[in-house]
């Protein structure tokens, strides 16, 4: 297969996954690495799809990410070498984040709350930045690392040199399996201690990098350990530390009370948008014959398909394309509930739709990736719209929508709640993960010892 017909075919599973054809993305990829075995960055981008697909769960997940693991990252296992690193656990330590993602993109509303509250006496930051088309985010970010390393242009093995001339402590990687990320990198260990976050819950299959950050929702303690590669570290709250980047847009009155019909919502990438989502929706929509719903959808396929499936009067349903953050945010204004996805929660767009003050329903999945409205409920004391099977969820949704009191309760305090709750407690994350930094550097040193 020439290297041409691979870009053609990548592209093709690419548009497939985008318009919420996962299983006809995988095939694609299938086809592709039976004849390209080699294709460590596409089969990696294989891995990223499987969270969205209902049939495989967390086992069958981690099976095939420690199949990557062999074929490409254990190889690379002869290049590991001793780490030299001062062994004084309580000196001040380096941290180096890796991602091709400083720049204008949702991973900002997360790395912002930490790069800014990050404790410079005693971490020193490191950013080794793989971005190609800087912006005025990667400026704003720069600001906050002590020293930054433009790696574009360099490969994964010279940017292990790198990192091992830096004599970095703590390496984060955050973006995993995802578009430009370096797993290869880590699977050389230039540091001594390899951690994963943010890119998505989930592993790299790779025993290499020794830790995974989580929290007690995402992961309930005692019970999804062994699905990782890695060590899972629960954070004490959450996962996500979220600013919105968007203040003055102010949360508006209940739609409904003007427009005298409920607006059920859901603006998530339509990759997590598959028949299982669409049957769960169309459960509520049937429940209650004068509700609408708005759906973030661009191309005019993927539109008759939706309305086809949802099986309700295409009338009710209103497609929005891609749009500027503050038209995105502005779309809320419309929306009285959110209706969350399946077996692929919503993650920011959950946390943008509470921002605005839209509550989301959602249902708790059997993989980490699907207990993301479970962690943010939790975080928010609101657990009570999480349900845990299909019929739960329709009642849960169909019980806030016939109870406007409630729901115009919930609109107006709901970005309260946020501010309030360690979802947006920069200096509590912050702290926290430091915290567990410098745990895990005590723990190396006495290993090392």
């Amino acid at each position: 297969m020439s290297d041409a017909t691979v870009e053609d075919l990548n592209n093709l599973a690419k548009a497939m996954r985008a318009t919420g054809r996962a299983s006809e993305a995988l095939k694609i990829y299938d086809r592709i690495l039976a004849a390209r075995p080699d294709e460590s960055v596409i089969h990696g981008e294989r891995c990223c799809l499987l969270p969205l697909l209902p049939e495989y769960d967390s086992a069958a997940i981690l099976r095939e990410s420690l199949e990557w693991n062999r074929r490409y990252a254990q190889p690379l296992g002869r290049e590991i070498l001793p780490h030299g690193n001062d062994r004084n656990p309580q000196r001040r330590l380096r941290v180096g984040y890796v991602s091709p993602d400083f720049r204008h993109h949702c991973q900002l509303f997360y790395t912002l709350p930490l790069f800014s509250r990050h404790d410079h006496a005693q971490f020193e930051i490191y950013c080794y930045a793989r971005v190609a088309k800087p912006d005025e985010v990667t400026a704003h970010l720069r600001t906050y690392a002590d020293v930054w390393r433009d790696t574009l242009n360099q490969t994964d093995e010279e940017v292990a040199r790198i990192v091992r001339q830096d004599k970095i402590d703590i390496l984060v990687d955050l973006t995993m399996h995802m578009p430009g990320g370096r797993p290869l990198l880590f699977a050389r260990k230039p540091a001594p201690v390899q951690i994963t976050w943010l890119a998505y819950p989930g592993t790299t299959g790779m025993p290499a990098i020794d830790y995974r950050l989580t929290d007690p929702y995402l992961d309930p303690p005692g019970q999804t350990d062994a699905f990782y590669a890695e060590k899972s570290i629960r954070l004490p709250h959450t996962f996500w530390c979220y600013d919105p980047q968007a203040r003055g847009l102010e949360v508006n009155p209940l739609p409904a009370l003007g427009a005298g019909h409920i607006t059920f919502g859901c603006l998530n990438n339509f990759c997590k948008v598959n028949d299982q989502a669409l049957g769960l929706w169309s459960r509520v929509l049937k429940r209650l014959p004068t509700s609408r719903m708005i759906l973030y959808v661009q191309d005019p396929d993927s539109r008759a398909r939706i309305t086809q499936t949802l099986d309700i009067d295409p009338a009710r349903i209103e497609f929005v394309p891609r749009q500027s953050l503050g038209n995105y945010l502005k779309t809320y204004q419309r929306i009285d509930i959110g209706l969350d996805t399946v077996p692929y929660n919503g993650h920011t767009t959950s946390l943008d739709s509470f921002w605005m003050g839209v509550p989301v329903v959602t249902l708790v999945g059997k993989t980490v990736v699907g207990r993301a409205g479970w962690s943010q409920l939790n975080n928010l004391n609101l657990k009570e719209l999480a349900a845990h099977d299909e019929a739960g969820f329709a009642d849960i949704a169909v019980g806030l929508a016939t109870d406007l009191p409630r729901l115009g309760e919930l609109r107006r305090d709901l970005r309260a709640r946020m501010e309030k709750s360690p979802l947006m407690d920069a200096a509590l994350f912050a702290g926290g993960l430091e915290a567990t930094y410098r745990r895990l550097w005590r723990d190396w040193c006495n290993a090392a010892a």
